[in-house]
């Protein structure tokens, strides 16, 4: 049997890659332990929050299909960080966990040139070049293809863990996958422990919700797709309440019991999603720490109790829930645990997410060392195009860290050695104000389209908003507008005073002048809203400080244009400082753009980089010499 593409693992990441290279016409295999939890949201059913939703919205905005599946099965979404700037506004969508994978499985099942088969992968096949070639089921069987992306989650040796009670498992109630990690240190790769936990579900049935604060979903909310067909879903309320003293006292007064603190855990948990003993322990200065009660679905009565992660014995678990107020009488449908697992660190991989030692194989998603749902579906879909570039003989797709999140979070994956479950965050990227969630089809839906996941209806609906953009702007730059008592009414719960007269593109740059009042007096389309008011608005407001940005973008570019030579050792080079010269041989950046990020890499070591390529380039061997000292 015969494929192009071997995807291997249904998650998130799976998904998204099988889906890329599907859609690029490829024969695609994707393989999963089990095929009835293909698109399963094992931990929160959510999608977004600040630098999720820009990842997927860029997944989307490329063609993926996270933005529409969370679309279609949404059962609340609201905005968050709405009062702050567009560069950190994130949307956030409470899905219905069984909605999400029944869609995304039908979905997958749908795919021309994809098949989807249930089977464990015991080892990789290569060629006599050292290329893969292929792989081999846990009974035997073999399959010949020409690229695999390996997107398995936690189960590659997962592990899960409830106090000092331990099973294998990839996660609760699923088989972990065994060999395929030995195999591939047989070959070379360094693989690591990490870990990660999910809190308990709570019987929505049995808490009493009348003195806890509501938090409801957006009256008019936006959307994760760029698409326009979607459906309009009543929204369920999410509530919140807090830990209490005597959650705290029954926490620390059971650390000796949490495999974590009693050295039985190994493996390093995420640093922005800590457990509930993690937080106690590290904030101890706080007395009281938010959690929110999230309904999983329209079909069940089960409640995620968010920010409650825990590995505590179960019996500690109901007296934790039960000190919550409002789950004084709480009944805990499914406990928490927490799942250890093994990694490739991605400093194996390159940008394309190909390992550097072996053609033809990929990875994404928690294999290679990050945590969420956004963070895997973007390494997917980059991983299933490359794949499916590879298997055509064609050049690879990569995305500089300046065009997108998803750049910015692959760079960091492949250039530092992260020791923890990676978590984006908005923080993450020098370019905030240009990758913004609003104008991520604006920045890669054209990429999309070069490539070929971009069909005629998304690019059809992409031209026309960009086509009104361009004319809302042009409209705003030339029609001027003089004092008058309707203006001066209009403008004064803004403390905006108009003396004299001025664009509307010139009122819209006020700091305090929302477009909202030029919708008011001069709309775009009389009775209509203007449906790309963000964009329009954040391009004017910021234009100042969006050049700049842009500036800093083509110096950083320059530098990422420069190739570094993949199999130079580095240790010859006698002018760069020794821990330069370590790094960058166990790295081996691409470019200068990636050696100038790699922590221990100074600006003095870029500068003999810079002389030595310039020297390399001019042929001159004595000078080289020179350099390297030989």
């Amino acid at each position: 049997m015969h494929f192009d593409v071997v995807v291997i693992g249904g998650g998130h990441a799976g998904c998204e890659a099988a889906n890329a290279s599907a859609r690029l016409g490829l024969s695609t295999l994707l393989l999963a332990v089990n095929l009835d939890t293909i698109g399963a949201m094992p931990c929160n059913p959510a999608v977004g929050g600040p630098g999720k939703t820009h990842l997927a919205r860029e997944v989307d905005a490329l063609g993926g299909v996270m933005g529409i599946a969370t679309d279609a099965t949404y059962i609340q979404i609201r905005m968050l960080n709405s009062s702050r700037g567009p560069a950190v506004q994130a949307l956030r969508a409470q899905s219905d966990k069984r909605e999400y994978a029944g869609w995304m499985k039908n979905y997958m099942e749908s795919l021309p040139n994809l098949t989807l088969r249930q089977g464990m992968v015991k080892n990789l096949l290569l060629s006599p070049d050292g290329k893969v070639a292929g792989i081999e089921l846990a009974f035997g069987e073999q399959i010949s293809c020409k690229s695999v992306v390996l997107a398995a989650g936690t189960f590659l040796e997962g592990t899960i863990w409830i106090g000092k009670e331990t099973m294998p498992a990839g996660r609760a109630g699923e088989f972990p996958a065994v060999g395929l990690s030995g195999f591939l240190r047989s070959l070379g790769f360094t693989t690591g422990r990490l870990k990660t936990g999910t809190p308990p579900r709570i019987d929505g049935r049995t808490i009493d919700y009348s003195q806890l604060p509501v938090v409801p979903g957006d009256e008019n909310p936006q959307f994760f797709s760029f698409l326009d067909n979607r459906p309009v879903l009543p929204q369920i309320p999410c509530h919140q309440t807090r830990t209490t003293e005597k959650t705290h006292d029954l926490i620390r007064a059971n650390l000796h019991q949490s495999p974590m603190y009693s050295g039985m855990i190994h493996g390093v948990g995420p640093r922005y999603c800590p457990s509930i003993e993690d937080k106690i322990v590290r904030f101890a200065d706080k007395d009281s720490h938010s959690l929110f009660l999230e309904p999983e679905g329209r079909s069940t009565y089960e409640v995620y109790l968010q920010g409650c992660s825990t590995s505590l014995p179960v019996a500690v678990q109901h007296d934790i829930v039960h000190s919550l107020p409002g789950l004084e009488n709480a009944a805990v449908v499914r406990a928490a645990y927490a799942v250890e697992y093994d990694y490739l660190p991605a400093i194996q991989f390159t940008h394309a997410l190909m390992a550097k030692d072996l053609p033809g194989f990929f990875a994404g998603g928690q294999i290679l060392g990050t945590s969420g749902y956004e963070e895997a579906a973007a390494q997917g879909i980059i991983a299933g195009i490359n794949a499916a570039l590879y298997a055509l003989g064609r050049d690879p797709f990569i995305l500089p860290r300046s065009s997108s999140y998803t750049g910015t979070l692959i760079d960091d994956l492949v250039t530092k050695e992260i020791g923890e479950p990676y978590r984006m965050m908005t923080s993450r990227s020098e370019y905030r104000l240009l990758l913004r969630q609003d104008n991520a089809d604006t920045r890669l839906t054209p990429l999309g389209r070069e490539i070929g996941l971009v069909d005629d209806y998304r690019w059809n609906l992409f031209e026309r908003k960009q086509e009104a953009i361009m004319g809302e702007k042009k409209r705003l730059s030339k029609t001027r507008i003089h004092p008058c008592p309707e203006w001066a009414q209009a403008l004064a719960p803004h403390d905006e005073v108009m003396k004299h007269s001025f664009t509307l593109e010139e009122l819209l740059r006020r700091p305090k002048v929302p477009y909202a009042v030029i919708e008011q007096m001069a709309p775009a389309v009389p009775g209509e809203t203007f449906p790309h008011a963000l964009e329009v608005e954040t391009d004017t407001k910021y234009a100042g400080y969006i050049e700049r940005q842009k500036y800093l973008v083509e110096t950083t570019e320059k530098y990422d244009s420069m190739k570094l030579p993949v199999d130079f050792n580095y240790l010859e080079l006698i002018h760069l400082a020794k821990e330069a010269r370590e790094k960058l041989n166990k790295i081996r950046p691409e470019t200068l753009g990636q050696a100038s990020r790699i922590g221990g890499v100074s600006p003095a070591d870029i500068s003999v980089l810079m002389v030595w390529l310039e020297q390399r380039r001019r042929g001159g061997r004595n000078r080289e010499q020179a350099v390297v000292g030989t």
